[in-house]
């Protein structure tokens, strides 16, 4: 009988411990940003990608074999490269709020996915800097890619992109880029809310 009253004793300062050191940590939620616990500070937003061919973007090597070169599709082993704006709305003329850079290679045989490579300079919500992806691309479905990097406000950022064809008519065609951004609680930098 002490065996037991000294174990549930035990149990109970543990709880009541980890409980006070949980409600210690935690902070209210920002404004400008969401939480998903105490500690990660993360930052959602939508741009749109437009991309003109042999004006904001080129094909620097034809591919090799596959079908030819349209609006969704490449040669297998195209390398193709871009610097496209990234603007607030779907419209080509609506405010700039970055700029996409960066280089594709066609990694299907049927033309319509490609292994992607860039760097995003962003200035959104009073956060400038750039975030780096890679991953791989597919030509008329939506696609993440993880965020491998980050500069200035955007340092040690962790995520992903999500990009998704929108218009893929005419000679510029235009993606939704859906970000999802999150700073570790190790972040010396954070984004100012």
């Amino acid at each position: 009988m002490d065996f037991s009253l000294r174990h549930c004793i035990i149990v109970a300062l543990v709880l009541l411990r980890l409980s006070n050191a949980a409600s210690s940590t935690s902070s209210p939620p920002s404004s400008s940003s969401h939480h998903h616990n105490q500690n990660l500070k993360s930052l959602h937003f939508t741009l749109f990608q437009h991309e003109t061919i042999n004006k904001t973007g080129y094909i620097i090597v034809n591919g090799v074999a596959g079908p030819g070169v349209t609006q969704t599709t490449t040669p297998f082993g195209t390398l193709f490269v871009f610097q496209d704006p990234l603007t607030v709305t779907a419209n080509r003329s609506s405010k700039i709020a970055g700029t996409a850079q960066g280089t594709s290679i066609t990694s299907s045989l049927d033309g319509l996915q490609s292994l992607s490579i860039a760097k995003i300079n962003l200035k959104i919500k009073q956060h400038v800097g750039s975030i780096s992806i890679v991953g791989g691309t597919h030509n008329t479905k939506p696609a993440d890619h993880p965020v491998v990097g980050g500069t200035a406000d955007f340092l040690f950022v962790q995520g992903y992109v999500t990009s998704s064809p929108l218009d893929l008519n005419g000679l510029t065609v235009t993606y939704k880029i859906e970000f999802h951004l999150y700073w570790p609680p190790y972040a010396v930098t954070k984004p100012s809310s």
